[in-house]
């Protein structure tokens, strides 16, 4: 196998500062292109067709996100187990594993694109979709779910660019299929009148775009990462340690997204007003948290490459050096959020004062609480980075599904009626996470790591 070229990026030397914001940016860039293409979707949908149009298609978002979480999740632990063999210069293995996590996500795509569109009136039953935004609902819910498929292996193929160090392609990639998805969302709603259908169909039409600019640079490339198409296959070997590191991150990923769907349960019980202001902040809420969710995956591959480098105590030090700038930004973008909410809001919502105010409520309980949402992320994604997937499964799911839960079944029983206990519902969960990865980070990973050193007699550096 030919050594590693231009395209790759070596993480484990260099300024950590620097190499982590440099390798960030492009991710954090593309990220918010992808939102603001989800963003448009509503803002469209709630400018030119409606209020009960824009709770259908905000109340179908996590039903969405349950199966696109899963990839998410998945793509991120296959790209640690390529980001190790990178960082321990085992190109044979790092092939193998491109072409085992390819040929996964391919299977499980078709199976949950086809499982998602079969299952989308269960799934809309489930989150107890109101009568008079059913009809809408399940139409966008059944055109999106076709775009399962495309967003498996678009996430996967991403994963790999990112896993040797290049995340710029992924983010031009992702600037092409908003701009198309923007244009196409206008096209088909307010030119032609599809509706939330238009909606859905530019957002597919656009991951399809995704998917061919990234296995086209995949099986052009003459890199480490070549993808042949010859070579497609599941490897036993590689299978074992892609489930182990994927397959949590993609459980979790997706029982989260489940634990959402009934939180999305409480919501809808107040209307399609509060759908509508509710499914409004949590699209503003995206564009503050992608800091700390970019960050994390650059650090996932930061921890994974030094880790296989052997140069542990560098990856100690990009964990401080990402929670300090995620802190920073947090600082800064959560005060601007937290005093303009009205003014955010009102882009999607333009004929319901109520909506409104269910929109900047869930914006002004959450962002004094982000740290939470901050250290979930960074400490999450350096415990994974470290090999580590099943613990923050188990962490995350106690946290995010099981404690969220239980704060909303005893807080709506002691105080009916009021929205905001579903609003902090959301901190609640990333509190509980958070301080279970941190736990696990300093006593399990960092502490022993730390008195064997001292035990070798071996300062850190």
């Amino acid at each position: 196998m030919a050594a590693a070229k231009a395209g790759t990026k070596d993480l484990t030397q260099g300024n950590i500062a620097k190499q982590l914001l440099l390798f960030m940016l492009p991710i954090l860039v593309g990220q918010i292109f992808q939102n603001l293409y989800n963003s448009v979707d509503a803002i469209v949908v709630g400018q030119f067709v409606g209020t009960t149009a824009l709770a259908a298609v905000t109340s179908s978002a996590d039903i969405g996100q349950l199966l696109i979480g899963f990839f998410t999740g998945f793509s991120t632990g296959s790209g640690v187990l390529i980001s190790r063999h990178f960082g321990g210069k085992d190109y044979e293995g790092l092939s193998d594993g491109v072409h085992t996590s390819v040929t996964l996500a391919l299977l499980i795509g078709i199976f949950m694109a086809v499982t998602g569109i079969v299952l989308a009136p269960f799934l809309l039953h489930v989150v107890e979709c109101p009568p008079d935004v059913y009809d809408e609902a399940l139409a966008y819910l059944r055109v999106y779910l076709i775009g399962i498929f495309f967003t498996s292996i678009y996430n996967v193929g991403a994963a790999i660019l990112r896993a040797v160090g290049d995340s710029k392609r992924p983010f031009y990639y992702l600037v092409i299929s908003s701009v198309w998805n923007i244009i196409l969302d206008v096209i088909f709603t307010v030119v032609f009148h599809l509706g939330v259908v238009g909606v859905a169909l530019a957002t597919i039409m656009a991951q399809f775009v995704s998917v061919v600019l990234v296995f086209g640079q995949l099986m052009r490339s003459h890199d480490v990462y070549r993808l042949e198409l010859k070579k497609l296959r599941l490897q036993p070997k590689i299978l074992k340690e892609v489930f182990m590191l994927g397959l949590p991150a993609g459980i979790q990923s997706a029982l989260i997204s489940t634990s959402n769907l009934f939180v999305q349960r409480y919501v809808n019980a107040f209307g399609s007003a509060a759908m509508a202001g509710i499914g409004a902040g949590k699209k503003i809420d995206k564009f503050v948290g992608m800091m700390a969710q970019c960050m994390g995956l650059a650090l996932s591959t930061f921890v994974s490459q030094n880790v296989g480098a052997k140069k542990t105590e560098r990856a100690f030090r990009g964990v401080h050096v990402s929670l300090f700038v995620c802190t920073i930004y947090w600082i800064i973008a959560g005060c601007i959020v937290y005093i303009f909410a009205p003014f955010f809001v009102g882009f999607f919502v333009s004929d319901s004062e109520e909506a409104l105010q269910h929109g900047v409520t869930l914006i002004r309980v959450m962002m004094p609480l982000y740290m939470f949402q901050i250290s979930n992320n960074i400490y999450a994604n350096a415990v994974r980075g470290f090999g580590k997937s099943l613990v923050v499964m188990i962490i995350s799911i106690s946290g995010m599904i099981g404690f969220r839960q239980i704060f909303l079944a005893l807080f709506t029983y002691w105080c009916p009626g009021e929205v905001w206990v579903v609003d902090a519902a959301f901190p609640v969960g990333w509190a509980f996470a958070a301080v279970g990865c941190i736990i696990y980070y300093y006593f399990v990973i960092r502490l022993p790591y730390q008195k064997q050193m001292k035990r070798a007699g071996i300062t850190a550096s």
